[in-house]
């Protein structure tokens, strides 16, 4: 992306803002490795920050990255920035070799463990993001281990069938497969809890810390922007474009298109509407479903899943709650 187009991209998120009276903009710098540009990085945020002020728009604002090196010039300017940072992580030592190694080859996780480290000692505590998939499943509860150790906050979310991986037959799990691993890393926590909350971050797109009626803001208020300004309804979708940042009103564009992946309330869901949990799961990753079924207005394909580790995900919170949280004497 140019520092024009970037430019651009940041006054089109703007405008649609304040056309739709939001009060909050959250932007992720994402790739790719947006790392790797990291000038170009900080002069987008410098340059939306300015615009938040001047537009009365509150910002916060993310970047995601392979975590394989990070400088420290850069990790003092992102913490200077209050930019939150997270790094991919899929396992220790070979578990996430295997998953996420070089175009070579060669492992990364040995890079990744000592940004990590680095980003510590700098007191900018990284969130973890992990692709839970059938390839590093066995080795989920050594980096459960290693992530709480280290007292990072962490989310599970699970590998999603998508057009350039559907030759790599090791990604993809089995519902018995998944269950029964995600158990195993969740005894792992029950002996390691943490002081933060865990509803939000257990079962993949599930978010057990306040009833919602959609998953994600796909077709709602989200916009995901490619390189030459090209506006995407999804991430895992973002060569589909529904319309560009020159337009006057993007989000309106993306809110009325009726292609593809659509924004439907988990009330309107076919195999939602009467499940105790509906308003935690909200159906799943509606662009996994989209992809898989052709429907929007399904439960997710995952929803056995979801329902059988639930009460799981409950029990671990009330572990935590019990250990950290001090009763009320009435």
């Amino acid at each position: 992306m140019t520092s024009n187009t970037s430019r651009q991209a940041v006054d089109a998120v703007f405008r649609s803002a304040v056309k739709h009276h939001f009060r909050h903009v959250r932007l992720t710098y994402a790739g790719g490795e947006a790392s790797l540009q990291p000038d170009h990085l900080l002069a987008i945020h410098d340059y939306a920050a300015q615009l938040a002020e001047e537009k009365g728009v509150q910002l916060s604002a993310y970047t995601l990255s392979n975590g394989v090196f990070l400088s420290q010039k850069l990790i003092q300017q992102i913490k200077e920035r209050k930019i939150g940072i997270g790094i991919s992580l899929d396992g220790v030592g070979d578990d996430h070799d295997r998953q996420r190694p070089f175009m070579s080859g060669r492992g990364s996780f040995k890079y990744i463990d000592k940004t990590i480290t680095r980003l510590l000692e700098n007191k900018l505590i990284p969130h973890i993001n992990v692709t839970v998939s059938q390839c590093n499943l066995e080795g989920l509860p050594r980096l459960i281990e290693y992530i709480l150790k280290r007292e990072l906050t962490f989310t599970l979310s699970y590998y999603r069938d998508n057009e350039w991986s559907s030759n790599k037959s090791d990604l993809q799990f089995t519902d018995a497969n998944i269950i029964a691993g995600m158990r195993a890393a969740f005894a792992v926590i029950a002996h390691h809890l943490p002081q933060h909350r865990l509803l939000g971050s257990l079962i993949d797109k599930a978010d057990m810390t306040t009833p919602h009626m959609h998953t994600c803001g796909v077709g709602r208020n989200y916009l995901v922007i490619d390189q030459h300004g090209g506006v995407a309804k999804c991430q895992a979708d973002i060569r589909q474009t529904v319309t560009t940042i020159d337009h006057d009103d993007p989000l309106a564009v993306i809110r009325t298109d009726r292609h593809g992946v659509q924004d439907v309330a988990v009330t309107e869901k076919e195999g939602c509407r009467d499940c105790q949990w509906r308003y935690w799961c909200t159906g799943g990753c509606p662009q996994l479903t989209y992809r898989l079924t052709g429907r929007s207005d399904i439960k997710s394909p995952n929803c056995n899943i979801y329902k059988a580790l639930f009460p799981d995900a409950l029990h671990l919170e009330a572990l935590r709650l019990l250990t950290y949280i001090s009763p009320f004497v009435l």
